[in-house]
């Protein structure tokens, strides 16, 4: 077997894990911001360091990073401009023309990524059928390019009108751009994201090149630090969509990358769902800085051909930058370790959506921090044993802890520290359940029945009252959860989606130019996967986005054929009204049906892990070692046993209230639960009476 390394750059924490046959080893290291890179290297260093191995002895690394969302979401990217078609400069700041916050009367839109003396016009003009109606003139071309030159920009994109169709007059400006600027990033939109829909379209292209010039050094000094260190192996970039691909795809859409770290947590949550049998979860992945909640059917997380970035309202729908890309489809929200707590002008206690990330970090690790977070809460609570934290890492001040919970909150609201902390923790709690609630509402599924696979360095001590509120029954702890992202990474195909916009109606079907455009998307795939996958074994995916028409939007429905026949719109309106009605209960009857986007998916097809039948029998063990941990039902602290989390093993059952310890987590079972070690050496955890 390969020995293979993978790495997470999150907000707070950097996650190494190393797979060496059957064995793994795992460690955690505070991100540093200033420079990623040195933590990658720290992290790296320390697991080789744990499994007794040097860099010339990894096969392949896989890599997962935050360093593109964070670069959005501060607005530290490079300085771009933007060449439009003339008259559509203001299209990123017109954006759809709606209030996502109708009763805010101080409402901010998200500000445009290109301000508005670099957003140029040229003229031209193609129709949406890929006709041209105004031929390009490339004068225009000139004396736009000239300005943004003279401007110093740091990257230029290109998105003109229905380039999707026809990217003859975007290739013609990209040429000019090179003649004239050789060593200026570009982003096209026919390339970036070659789909209808305008303002998204512009939105993912201006994206890119806004990170582009920092991914692009940033993984070019990445590889040259690694090839200096001895690490002379192909390295893999995680993306959004739950696939890796190679660096220089990356190199060239960094925006892909978005979201990597929880795709990896989605890929992990879904490969246990299939070993437990569990056709329906829910993925939890609490870390320092968020908390994301993905729902997994059959065995396969939701995806999306969209979602948002940067939201001026953090985690409100419609306020931040569209991006059109693959990605797995989860929610996400400023509700991690590192989530500040506050006390608002009604007197209530506030979490989040502000984090303390690494640095200063929370008050406990007593780097400057002086605000109260979730983690100081848990220490308050002793849900968490400070020697421990984060392998060690990170060294713990519970004193620190105390004084900010006791400053920020409960002085101003006249209670007990540890009341206060106690508010922290359920405020925290309830607000990952009401997003859990309204995102299966959003999706059309079902909560009852389901499971939670948990893990994050955070999660394991919020399982059991996340389960609770959402009426959840069974909890999966996997082993190395305080990883788990990472430990994603390393069960991710190789795979690369292209998707265009061809418009037709089904009473109008032509499969002919259908055929010829999966043929060039497969082709495009093709030359990307090759890269880093043998192309023996390669699966492709396809799906088309179709709607009633009329409707505003589209929904995604599998094609099974590789080649369409003539006849197929009949099969292709069936798998659109059964696809239709799994979303909302019913079908529109006399309603045309058009066809809006094409994509296909090539890759690697990593079969999912069989089955593994859990054993029958479990023993109850028993720990002399006991802890004060605050029980917030009773609203008082109880001395409660403590398990040291390799000292248990399959067979072993734990019940509630009691604490799991490991290097990474913790685990607190709640006294509604009971906790068993399973074969797979997972921690279950049961509510009392269930009939599991």
């Amino acid at each position: 077997m390969p020995i293979s390394l993978s790495i997470d750059i999150g907000g707070t924490f950097t996650d190494a894990v190393l797979e060496n046959d059957s064995k793994r080893y795992t460690s955690k290291v505070l991100t540093t911001r200033d420079n990623p890179a040195n933590g990658f290297m720290a992290a790296a260093s320390k697991v080789l360091d744990l499994a007794r191995l040097s860099p010339s002895d990894v096969d392949v690394i896989i890599h997962g990073t935050t360093l593109a969302t964070n670069a959005l979401i501060e607005r530290k990217g490079a300085k771009v401009g933007l060449i439009t078609t003339d008259g559509f400069s203001d299209s990123l700041e017109i954006a759809y023309e709606h209030r996502f916050e109708q009763s805010d009367l101080f409402m901010e839109r998200p500000k445009p990524l290109v301000e508005r003396h670099l957003r140029i016009g040229i003229t031209e003009r193609i129709a949406a059928d890929g006709s041209i109606l105004l031929p390009l003139d490339e004068a225009s071309v000139t004396k736009a390019i000239a300005k943004l030159k003279d401007e110093k920009v740091d990257a230029v994109a290109i998105g003109l009108l229905h380039c999707y169709a026809n990217p003859s007059h975007e290739d013609r400006v990209a040429d000019i751009v090179k003649s004239i600027m050789p060593d200026t990033p570009l982003s096209l939109s026919s390339r970036v994201s070659p789909e209808i829909r305008e303002y998204d379209r512009i939105s993912t292209t201006v994206a890119n090149a806004y990170v582009l010039p920092l991914m692009r050094g940033y993984l070019e000094s990445l590889e040259t630090l690694l090839n200096s260190s001895g690490y002379n192996v192909p390295l893999l970039l995680m993306m959004s969509s739950g696939s890796m691909t190679t660096v220089n795809t990356a190199r060239d859409l960094p925006i892909r990358l978005v979201e990597s770290g929880p795709a990896g947590g989605a890929i992990l949550a879904k490969e246990i769902a299939a070993e437990c049998a569990l056709e329906q979860v829910l993925s939890f992945d609490m870390g320092g800085t968020t908390a994301k909640i993905c729902y997994i059917d059959n065995y396969e997380p939701h995806f999306s051909r969209s979602f948002e970035v940067a939201r001026e309202y953090r985690f409100l729908k419609g306020s931040g930058l569209p991006l059109r890309i693959p990605v797995i489809d989860m929610v996400e929200i400023g509700a991690g370790g590192g989530s500040i707590a506050t006390v608002d002008n009604l007197g209530r206690i506030r979490v989040g959506p502000s984090s303390a990330g690494s640095s200063p970090g929370p008050a406990a690790y007593d780097k400057g921090g002086n605000k109260p977070t979730v983690t100081d809460a848990d220490i308050v609570l002793g849900r968490i044993d400070p020697k421990r934290f984060a392998g060690g890492e990170v060294k713990l001040n519970e004193t620190l802890s105390t004084y900010a919970v006791d400053q920020i909150i409960s002085s101003k609201l006249n209670i007990p520290t540890e009341t206060a902390a106690s508010g922290i923790s359920q405020i925290v709690d309830e607000n990952m359940s009401n997003v859990a609630g309204v995102h299966a509402i959003e999706l059309g599924k079902d909560q009852k029945n389901r499971s939670i696979i948990a893990f994050g360095g955070a999660a394991p001590l919020h399982a059991c009252q996340l389960a609770e509120a959402l009426g959840i029954e069974r909890i999966i702890i996997p082993t190395s959860a305080g990883v788990g992202s990472a430990v994603g990474f390393l069960r991710a195909n190789i795979a690369y989606e292209v998707a265009r916009s061809f418009y037709m109606e089904l009473d109008n079907f032509d499969a002919k130019p259908i055929n010829e455009l999966f043929e060039s998307m497969f082709e495009e795939s093709k030359s990307v996967v090759i890269l880093a996958a043998e192309t023996s074994n390669l699966k492709q995916t396809r799906t088309v986005f179709m709607r009633y028409k009329g409707q505003g939007h589209e929904i995604a429905v599998p094609i099974a054929n590789d080649e369409l026949a003539p006849n197929d719109s009949k099969t292709l309106f069936n798998a659109f009204e059964t696809e239709y009605k799994k979303l909302f209960g019913r079908t529109i009857p006399n309603l045309s049906v058009e066809a809006m986007t094409w994509s296909l998916t090539l890759g690697t097809d990593r079969a999912l892990p069989q089955f593994q039948p859990s054993i029958k029998t479990y023993s109850k063990t028993e720990s002399k070692k006991l802890q004060k941990v605050f029980n917030t039902k009773k609203n008082k602290f109880e001395n409660i046993p403590v398990f040291n989390r390799e000292d248990l093993t399959a067979g072993h059952k734990i019940e509630g209230p009691a604490l799991i310890i490991e290097d990474e987590t913790s685990t607190y079972l709640s006294d509604l639960f009971i906790g068993y070690i399973n074969n797979l050496n997972y921690i279950e955890l049961i509510a009392r009476g269930a009939d599991i």
